[in-house]
């Protein structure tokens, strides 16, 4: 019983290891490509910085919620009756 523990625990012990180096090196592999491109810096994901995405009419949702609160708030003219002028102000 001791022995499978054991054996289990090395085993263990082995994968994790072996994980930890090959994320190790693939950090450092991403850190080489930055540093040797001409302009080393990470790639814009971003959907918003995205032209492709702006060609064919896509934004972020931030964006979409922006606009759609804007299309909700709309000023509308306040019209008050009263002596025969009619004024308007908005609110």
């Amino acid at each position: 019983m001791r022995i499978q523990n054991q054996n289990r625990k090395a085993m263990f012990l082995k994968v994790l290891l072996l994980s930890i180096v090959l994320v190790a090196v693939v950090f450092v592999l991403m850190a080489i490509s930055i540093l040797i491109k001409k302009k080393g810096k990470f790639p814009n994901i971003h959907i918003g910085s995205n032209k492709e995405m702006q060609k064919r009419g896509i934004s972020c949702a931030t964006t979409q919620d922006k606009l759609a609160q804007k299309e909700t708030i709309k000023i509308k003219p306040l019209h008050l009756g009263g002596d025969g002028e009619s004024q308007t102000l908005s609110c």
